[in-house]
């Protein structure tokens, strides 16, 4: 099973950073993270860009600003993943959150 998390990005390099690094950092690590970076005009897509420069699971994608519904539906156009999971750009989330989820999957089918 693999995991599409989807993170909707605008003018966030303040706290972008720590966002995907607790991503990175989930005890569940059969995921692609998908970085929409929704038209920022701050260093986030630079960000974004040399982040997935670290790691094969992350990939980027720019466009227009449109709102965070456009950019959440471009990332579910390009989710692999069999489920999807949403983190906002200035979120941080517990580092077993995705295992925690994962595991009540299985137990509850």
């Amino acid at each position: 099973m693999q995991l599409s998390i989807i993170i909707p990005i605008y003018n966030a390099e303040t706290y972008l950073s720590r966002c995907i690094d607790c991503i990175m950092q989930q005890t569940f690590t059969d995921f692609e993270l998908l970085l929409i970076n929704d038209g920022s005009t701050d260093c986030s897509g630079e960000i974004c860009e040399e982040r997935a420069k670290q790691d094969s699971r992350i990939r980027v994608f720019h466009k227009e600003n449109g709102g965070v519904s456009s950019a959440r539906n471009l990332g579910l156009d390009h989710a692999q993943g069999d489920f999807v999971g949403w983190v906002d750009s200035d979120d941080y989330i517990d580092p077993d959150m995705y295992r925690i989820l994962y595991n009540s999957l299985q137990i509850n089918n």
